[in-house]
């Protein structure tokens, strides 16, 4: 059976194509896709859910590679009193529940899929990524081969045009290098790879009745990707639409960089960014980078080190008003930092209908709250907006034309300070709204059958 997933930086999903039927499948309850988040107790048991959910021809390499790891786990599980078949890796919705309830007791990764380009990473490093993909995928894979009683041995898969800005080339090779070994080790036996605009385009393009030239923007949770595409009638049933393709644009700029910049510009300040120390100096603004740079494996490192909490402590006791620095020392030590980006996350959806908002942070202290407008948000997001108008001008240079529209999907699509950025550009053209979630996943899953239905 065929299948086109998406793995996605903030959600994921999985479609099936069976006698040209395409249908996404529900993932949790009612809904198409999940969030992109995994929490278990201990790094190992991800190495475990691996080894025994995998049937393929790897496991057997797997387990040889893994054999420390897969000790590991059996120790703690014998230790912790957790039963042989107890669940102990949990994902999507069910993984932010269990952080919520115990963010200090577990192991709370969201994202991994911003990582994959990241350079410089340790082959230690990159088995871990290799694992958290593994289980990722897999778990999509078991819903959705039980939900048809059938396997699923060939796969289509979305990627950015890049995954990292810098090193472009060598990022993406690594990333899909990680992606590839994943996908096989969870079973399947092709594995294709299609840019997410373009299959966000070809989900669109059964709509049209003429021809257009249409500049897809896929603003995902980790990248934005803009593909200017011919399409229409007498492009739909072509397989080779390497002429279709005019230019591609994309970079690491999406929802999650939005989320992170609400955080940090309208959140940290009730942690004490922007005060000032009892000799009137502001105190460094680093740590509250550091806190809400969630897709950062530095910021992140330097964020949970003995060293920094060390330096907060002090900062503290040269605080005009340590009170605010306290809330910052609680978020290191309760690794709330993810949940405070996850606020800004929720506070960014809710201001897609509201002309302000009202954030509620009793998490790291009671009745601790903000009011956040829509101005405000606009004005907080100025830089990552600023970089989708800039790849969105790259890729008309590209293509030296304008679209006769533009089709905006994507997440973060739906805010409306997100579209004007769009708009600004072409203020003239029309714009069209896809399925913000569903979009990428049948395109891709539509690909699937075209090229071996």
């Amino acid at each position: 059976m065929l299948s086109g997933l998406d793995f996605g930086t903030s959600n994921s999903a999985i479609g099936l194509s069976q006698s040209g039927q395409i249908e996404l499948v529900s993932l949790f309850e009612d809904e198409k896709f999940i969030p992109s988040t995994l929490y278990t107790y201990d790094r190992n048991f991800i190495c475990e859910y691996v080894d025994q959910q995998t049937s393929s021809a790897t496991h057997d390499e797997y387990s040889r590679e893994r054999r420390h790891q897969l000790n590991a786990a059996k120790r703690i599980r014998n230790f912790e009193g957790f039963e042989k078949d107890e669940a102990v890796v949990f994902f999507g919705k069910t993984a932010l529940e269990h952080y919520i309830d115990s963010p200090e007791e577990g192991v709370f990764i969201k994202s991994p899929k911003s990582f994959l380009g990241a350079t410089g990473l340790t082959s230690k490093q990159v088995h871990f990524f290799e694992d958290l993909v593994s289980a990722m995928m897999l778990n999509l894979k078991s819903a959705a081969e039980a939900q048809r009683q059938q396997e699923l041995t060939q796969v289509v898969i979305g990627r950015p045009v890049n995954f990292q800005g810098v090193n472009s080339d060598q990022s993406n090779r690594q990333a899909i290098e990680i992606m590839t070994r994943s996908a096989e080790r969870c079973g399947y036996k092709e594995v294709e790879f299609l840019f997410e605009p373009l299959a966000a385009g070809v989900d669109f393009e059964s709509q049209l009745t003429k021809e257009k030239i249409v500049l897809v923007v896929d603003i995902g949770g980790g990248t934005t990707d803009c593909s200017m595409v011919k399409m229409g009638p007498s492009h739909i049933k072509k397989v080779d639409r390497s002429r279709d393709f005019l230019a591609h644009s994309g970079r690491r700029v999406g929802g999650n960089d939005i989320d992170i910049a609400l955080a940090y510009h309208s959140l940290t300040p009730l942690l004490g960014r922007g005060s000032l120390k009892k000799k009137g100096i502001e105190v460094p603004s680093g740590p509250f980078w550091s806190a809400v740079s969630i897709n950062d494996i530095g910021e992140q490192t330097n964020f949970n080190s003995r060293q920094l909490s060390e330096s907060l402590l002090q900062l503290q006791r040269d605080a005009k008003h340590p009170e605010k620095l306290q809330r910052l020392i609680k978020l290191q030590q309760q690794k709330l930092n993810h949940r405070l980006v996850r606020s800004a996350e929720l506070l960014k959806i809710q201001l897609s209908d509201s002309p302000s908002v009202v954030c509620d942070l009793d998490y790291i202290e009671a009745q601790l709250a903000t009011k956040v407008s829509q101005q405000e948000f606009a004005d907080a997001i100025t830089k990552p907006t600023r970089a989708i108008e800039k790849l969105i001008q790259e890729c008309i240079s590209q293509a030296a034309t304008t679209p006769d529209l533009v089709y905006i999907t994507g997440g973060s699509a739906k805010s409306p300070t997100v579209r004007e950025s769009v708009n600004r550009v072409l203020p003239e053209i029309e714009i069209l709204d896809g399925d913000y979630y569903g979009s990428v996943a049948a395109g891709l899953t539509k690909w699937a059958d075209k090229i071996w239905g």
